[in-house]
């Protein structure tokens, strides 16, 4: 049956004649817990976690720096269904052809599909407008979300205007909500190193000037990490083989069949190669296996030199959050074979025949003597001292000599903020150094990146990246690259005494400025579903260098059982510090 709103009514005969009563209108949803189901998930653990769990935690950061986040699903509160059975009713497919469209929505891939359209704003005013800048002043940059909730009703009672701003996880966070509240079991999927592979030929190419600067010349680009969906369905257009997880992307990256929509692709095809099968394969696979390109280029005579290739970089440390707990749990090794073994590279081959790139003559593809030269010299940035917001960054650049003569070495290096997807966005430092390395000899420059310097260029993402492109002299250019993370200072959440269904307790919230200068215009925000009703938002004085702040307020839980309480603290000087605190009520 198609899932939906139905109106109920009882036909009575009495006498010879008959009359309709309306009883009232019911909502249908798809039951993962009946066999007979498309979404049928024989574990109730997994069902409980991925259908009814109303809060979840979202990895980023990069593979160096795993960090994570909770998200309020709440996907069972208040108007959320309403507002998903009217994004239905949005969709171009019901705008274009009700009638058909009314009469797929028993099958969760069509529903998948076009809701992974519906979740992002272009092409059908859909709920969210995605933002890369780093500039968000026009509306809400993507960091400060806590859940799915306050976007979903902003874009009802703007009259469905899209809601700014989206970046990935956003995107995911909310088609998880939808999804579940239809009773489609769905998770959130973080995948790191991500390649975006916008020209469809399983490779990505990334640019750097003569001066170390990461030229954003390329369509292609890898982004330090990719939120995407997972949802459990049958896959009748494949076969049985094909059935399990299946993967649906809301955030507008390419176009699929003219608009922006991803997915449903079966995982188990992706790890096989089967880059033919529907829908949207080639771009997944590319996601988690393409290969990187380094290349040195100059803008003035459009001439390029490969620097080096690699084939283990994308698709790495692929998580999840685990089925009941708060945990990562690392899920690589279902979306390919492992790195560097033949059984991968077998793969990657069987891809790329698939997709017609064995026989076509690429002439932007680097020459198998270009990808086999070896380099004289290496390089790599070592951190020395702590990653964190307000104070300054020390690194070591570690060069080493690989040849048994001398090298003359010139390095320029630079350091750019950047937003998650290493999209450089303000320039912060440069610097330049030259060296003679002895035969195998190695040394090291101590590397310091003042908070002054880079204060004002931060985006909300607190990432840096560091470039080296090392010159050698009669040798191969080496390229040094580290992609740093800052951390934000730490908040406390305490909850002071035992919360009890319809009694007041107190939360207090604990937040020491820990840099040498005032901060203004802190607001706290906090929510949970059970805990408070909507968000609640406190204002906080400016606080001192090193001053310390305790901010107390109550909440009466109105469910029992273990909640999540939320709590977001943004200031001038740090944006968007999250933490959250299971409550048992």
């Amino acid at each position: 049956a198609v899932i939906g709103r139905y109106k109920l009514s009882v036909r009575s005969t009495s006498g010879g004649s008959s009359s309709p009563a309306s009883v009232g209108t019911f909502v249908l949803l798809f039951n993962p817990w009946s066999s007979g189901d498309d979404v049928f998930m024989p574990n109730k653990a997994e069902c409980e976690e991925y259908v009814l769990e109303e809060f979840g935690i979202i990895f980023g950061g990069n593979k160096d720096h795993i960090n994570s986040f909770g998200w309020n699903f709440g996907q069972f509160q208040g108007d959320i269904l309403n507002i998903c059975l009217s994004m239905l009713d949005r969709s171009l497919n019901y705008r274009q052809d009700p009638a058909t469209d009314v009469s797929h929505r028993n099958d969760p891939k069509y529903l998948g599909r076009v809701l992974s359209a519906m979740v992002n704003a272009n092409d059908d005013q859909g709920v969210l407008l995605g933002n890369w800048s780093g500039k968000y002043e026009d509306g809400k940059s993507p960091s400060s979300w806590t859940g799915s909730g306050e976007i979903l009703q902003n874009w009802k009672n703007s009259g469905f205007k899209p809601v700014r701003y989206g970046q990935c996880w956003v995107f995911a966070a909310v088609l998880t909500t939808v999804l579940r509240c239809l009773g489609i079991p769905t998770r959130t999927i973080t995948n790191f190193s991500s390649a975006h592979d916008a020209d469809g030929n399983l490779r990505v190419d990334e640019f750097y000037d003569a001066s170390g600067n990461h030229l954003d010349v390329a369509t292609d680009s890898i982004w330090n990490f990719h939120v995407w969906n997972e949802s459990w369905f049958s896959r009748s257009d494949l076969g049985p083989a094909y059935n399990g997880w299946q993967v649906l992307d809301a955030t507008p990256q390419e176009e699929s069949g003219g608009i922006y929509q991803c997915g449903p692709t079966s995982r188990t095809a992706i790890k096989e190669g089967e880059v033919d099968l529907d829908f949207d394969c080639p771009f997944v696979f590319a996601e988690v296996n393409a290969d990187c390109m380094y290349w040195n280029y100059d803008p003035a005579t459009e001439k390029k030199t490969l620097i080096f290739s690699k084939s283990t970089v994308i698709g790495q440390f692929i998580s999840t959050k685990a089925v009941g707990r708060d945990d990562r749990v690392d899920i690589t090794n279902d979306y390919k074979y492992e790195e560097g073994s033949t059984k991968e590279r077998d793969i990657f081959k069987k891809a790329r025949k698939k997709l017609g790139l064995e026989d076509k003559f690429d002439p932007t593809a680097p020459t198998p003597e270009e990808i086999d030269q070896k380099p004289d010299i290496s390089g790599k940035f070592k951190v020395a001292g702590p990653l964190e917001v307000g104070k300054d960054l020390n690194l070591i650049l570690v060069l080493a000599n690989l040849r048994s003569d001398a090298k003359t070495v010139h390095v320029n290096m630079t350091a750019w903020s950047t937003v998650y997807t290493r999209r450089p966005v303000h320039d912060i430092w440069k610097d330049s150094v030259s060296v003679t390395l002895s035969p195998k000899e190695e040394k090291q420059f101590p590397i310091k990146i003042s908070y002054s310097e880079y204060q004002q260029q931060l985006t909300t993402d607190n990432m840096i990246q560091v470039t080296g492109l090392c010159h050698v002299e009669d040798g191969l250019q080496v390229l040094v690259q580290r992609d740093i993370i800052l951390d934000n200072p730490a908040i406390d959440i305490q909850v002071l005494g035992e919360a009890k269904v319809n009694k007041e307790v107190d939360v207090e919230v604990v937040f020491t400025n820990p840099i040498h200068m005032e901060v203004k215009d802190c607001v706290l925000q906090a929510e949970g579903n059970d805990l408070l009703r909507g968000i609640l938002e406190i204002d906080i004085p400016p606080l001192k260098a090193s001053e310390k702040s305790s901010i107390k307020f109550k909440i009466i839980p109105f469910g029992t059982g273990p909640k999540h309480l939320l709590v977001h603290f943004s200031c001038d000087k740090f944006a968007d510090i999250k933490t959250f605190k299971m409550v048992n009520v």
